[in-house]
Formats: C-alpha cells, sequence, structure tokens
C-alpha cells in the first residue's frame, strides 16, 4: 500500500516541477539579462540548459545523478525521456486536430508543395553529412565508433528533440550505440543553438540593409480565441478539457494501432513505435475527420475543436519535449563524443543555412527572406523557432510563409517516410545507406527545381 509522503507518490510530480520552474526562471533571465534579451535562444531550450548545468553541479557535489535520486522517485531521467517521447506525438495531434481556414489555391498549392520537398531535401542533405562525418570518423580516429550516428543529425535539427531521442534511444538498443539518446539529445540542442546563432546573424545582415525596419512588427497574428459554431468557451465541462480529452484520446486510437501492428510485425516494434508522432497524425486526421462527417449527418451539432487552445496545448507539449529531452542528456556518456558532435553541429548549421537560403532565393523570390527564415529556424530547431525568426522579419504574417510552414506537412511526411526506414538500414549497412540518400537527395532537388531545370532545356533547344 502507497503511503502518501513516499517519494514514489511524490516523484513524477516533483519532475514536472522543477520542469516547470526551470521554464520560469528562464523566462526571468530571458527577460532581464541582456544578451540573453537581444538572443533568439527559446526559453525551453534555456530552462533545460539550467537544469544540465544544476544537475551537473550536483554530480560534481555528491557523485550521484540528480535526476535518480529518491526525490524524484529514482527514475527521473526515464521519466524525462518519456515525457520527450510522448510530448512531441502529442504536439503533433493537438496541431493536427486543429481546422483549415480554406487559404490554400491552386496558385498556392505549388509553393506549399515545394516548402514540403524543401524540408526533406534539408533532412537528406544533413543525414549525407552526418554519414560522412561519423563514417570517416570511424574509419581514421575512434575505431569502434558507431558509423550510423551521423543519421541523427537530420532528426536532431530537422525533426527536434523527441525524434533524435527516438532513433538514438533505438540504435542505443536495439544496434547497441552506448549513449545513442543523449548523443541525439545533444545534437537536438546543437541545432536550437544554430537556430539562434544563423538566426541573429542573419537578422542582423538585413537589419544592415534596413529590411527589417521596413517590415517587421511585433503585433503578431491573433488567432480567434471562439468561433461561433463552437461549444461554449465555460459550461458544465471547460473548453480546454475537451480539447485535451480528444488530443489524449487521440493519441490513444494511436497506440492501439501501433500495438496491432507491433503484433503483425514482431520484429518492427522498436520502429513502429518511434513512429509514434506519425501515427498521431494519421490519427488525428481520423478524428478530424469522422467528428465533420458526424456534423454533417447532424449528429453534433457544434465544432468541438477550437484552434486558438489547440495551438496553446501544442506550444505546451512542445516546450515540455524540449525541456525534458535537454535536461535527460548525459553528459558523462558523451565524453569521447564531444568533437564529432561539435563538427556534427558546425556543419548542420552551415549546409542547413546557405541550402535554404539559395532554395528561398530561387523558388520564393517574392518573400525570400521570410521563407527562408521560416525554413532555417523550424530546420534547425522546431516549428516554433521557425516562428521565432519570422516574427522578426514578418509579424504580422502578410507572407505566405507561416502558412507554408503548417501546411507542408503533408508533403513533407510522404516524401520524408522512406528515409526513416533508411535511418533503420544505417548500422547494418552505413556505406549503401550514404549511396542511398545521396541519390535520393539528387532526386528529390530534381523534383524540387523541376520548374527551373525543365525551363532551361526548353531554352537550349530553341
Amino acid at each position: 500500500m502507497e503511503n502518501f509522503w513516499d517519494y514514489s507518490v511524490w516523484g513524477t510530480l516533483n519532475v514536472v516541477a522543477v520542469l516547470l520552474a526551470s521554464l520560469l526562471i528562464g523566462n526571468i533571465l530571458k527577460k532581464s539579462v541582456g544578451f540573453l534579451k537581444n538572443s533568439l535562444i527559446p526559453i525551453s531550450v534555456l530552462g533545460g540548459g539550467i537544469l544540465i548545468v544544476v544537475a551537473w553541479v550536483y554530480k560534481l557535489i555528491t557523485g550521484d545523478i540528480m535526476f535518480d535520486t529518491a526525490f524524484f522517485g529514482a527514475s527521473g531521467t526515464k521519466t524525462l525521456e518519456m515525457f520527450t517521447y510522448h510530448c512531441l506525438a502529442l504536439g503533433f495531434i493537438a496541431s493536427t486536430l486543429k481546422t483549415g481556414d480554406g487559404k490554400i489555391t491552386k496558385e498556392r498549392a505549388t509553393e506549399v508543395f515545394n516548402t514540403g520537398v524543401t524540408t526533406v531535401s534539408t533532412y537528406l542533405l544533413q543525414a549525407v553529412c552526418g554519414m560522412v562525418i561519423t563514417i570517416a570518423a570511424a574509419a581514421f580516429f575512434i575505431p569502434d565508433f558507431f558509423e550510423a550516428a551521423g543519421v541523427l543529425l537530420p532528426f536532431g535539427y530537422g525533426q527536434g528533440t523527441g525524434q533524435a531521442m527516438n532513433y538514438g534511444g533505438i540504435y542505443e538498443n536495439d544496434f547497441g550505440f552506448e549513449g545513442g539518446k543523449s548523443f541525439g539529445l545533444t545534437i537536438a540542442a546543437f541545432g536550437f543553438l544554430s537556430a539562434s546563432i544563423g538566426g541573429v546573424v542573419h537578422l542582423n545582415i538585413l537589419k544592415g540593409k534596413g529590411i527589417i525596419g521596413n517590415k517587421a512588427s511585433k503585433t503578431g497574428k491573433h488567432e480567434k480565441i471562439e468561433g461561433d459554431d463552437e461549444i461554449p468557451m465555460q459550461e458544465s465541462i471547460d473548453k480546454m478539457t475537451v480539447q485535451i480529452a480528444l488530443i489524449v484520446v487521440t493519441y490513444m486510437i494511436s497506440y492501439f494501432i501501433m500495438t496491432v501492428l507491433s503484433k503483425i510485425l514482431p520484429g518492427m516494434t522498436s520502429l513502429i513505435f518511434g513512429f509514434n508522432f506519425l501515427l498521431g497524425v494519421l490519427s488525428a486526421t481520423l478524428v478530424k475527420e469522422t467528428m465533420k462527417f458526424l456534423k454533417r449527418k447532424k449528429a453534433i451539432q457544434k465544432e468541438y475543436t477550437n484552434n486558438f487552445l489547440l495551438t496553446r496545448a501544442s506550444n505546451f507539449f512542445f516546450d515540455i519535449m524540449v525541456v525534458s529531452g535537454i535536461a535527460a542528456i548525459r553528459l558523462s556518456v558523451l565524453e569521447q563524443y564531444w568533437g564529432i558532435m561539435l563538427i556534427l553541429g558546425i556543419v548542420g548549421l552551415f549546409v542547413t543555412y546557405f541550402y535554404n537560403h539559395f532554395v528561398a532565393k530561387t523558388l520564393f523570390p517574392g518573400y525570400a527572406e521570410e521563407q527562408f527564415l521560416m525554413m532555417y529556424g523550424m530546420l534547425t530547431g522546431t516549428a516554433s523557432t521557425g516562428t521565432i525568426l519570422l516574427r522578426e522579419i514578418d509579424g504580422d504574417f502578410k507572407t505566405p510563409a507561416a502558412d507554408n510552414m503548417v501546411y507542408q506537412n503533408f508533403p513533407a511526411i510522404v516524401f520524408g517516410f522512406p528515409m526513416m526506414l533508411l535511418a533503420m538500414l544505417a548500422p547494418k549497412k552505413p556505406l549503401l545507406t550514404l549511396g542511398i540518400l545521396f541519390v535520393f537527395f539528387a532526386a528529390m532537388n530534381i523534383l524540387l527545381f523541376r520548374s527551373k531545370i525543365f525551363k532551361s532545356g526548353n531554352k537550349t533547344k530553341v
């Protein structure tokens, strides 16, 4: 029988409290410390960094791992990893449940499609560069190093903390990459730093050209808090409670799907549960379409989802995901990898910066800078990081860049899915995987620049 005063009862709550406290402290520092105020470092990253420092000092003094003490239920590190894993899917589900506003027209479809292809092309470029670095490191510097570790670069930079930990965990548990989770999480942390560094540098360049002074706005985009055809904000059940219920029930549906798939394909259980966010998106789409069907049939009279509240929920889950993921990093298991991770981080910054700048200038001439800042921020951090950078130059979201980021998810998932499968081949056949990734990258660029390539071909014939 559990006693209410036991740490087993309070451990998880203490972890949550410390995570939220670190966000509050990070917010205070961000608002009051000069160089932090001028930086673009997300508060969730700052909060995670604070916890890493505190945990490091605690270990120096006591020799124990802070989050694995009795105060945190003796398994706080696993709790942090659990939060990181689940919040990734919950955040995507909340975003997917939002209703569209009908902004996509035929004319805009090509730009959305190109944005999705750019996302996947950047993943592939990051993966190719990462694999070259880690294969070379294993061949010339660290003979026993895990050659496929470079694949974690696009998961850390392009997809963020949750996927970096998912694949790092698969490599650690299934392929013997010691410290794989912490390696992936550290790469993701470097991604946020890259977003901040590259973003600040580019914004200063634009400021020097006078572009920001002409376009920037701090007003932001205000979502409608309550639609005319929605359930009331407060009734016998609070509207926020309804949103959370829909998100969690949807995630439970995706869990059932993953369980069934793992029974059908027992050899792919790790991969299937590593795709929790993708199956969460599919489940959310199913739930959303079912609710639309029921409303058309008059089975339900009101809209139960609210975009404003779903955005708040999504941002909350992503904030918890980032701060948990960074706090879960175990510095002690990465001592021999720091050089490789630093090289991966720097290369990831430069290739993501220059490639996305080239794509934006070439394919989005009407709003190249806005498109670049949004894409660069998203492909080194998260969608929230892309939004932070975009707001510095397009605070009212007058350009289509923000909508591109929202609607590009479908083509990005379709074209990006094979790369996730290739990530499972990488530990077994690293050189073959590198070759396939390179060919895949070339093919995606032919697709991306199709209008320029075939236009040039026609001109040559004439």
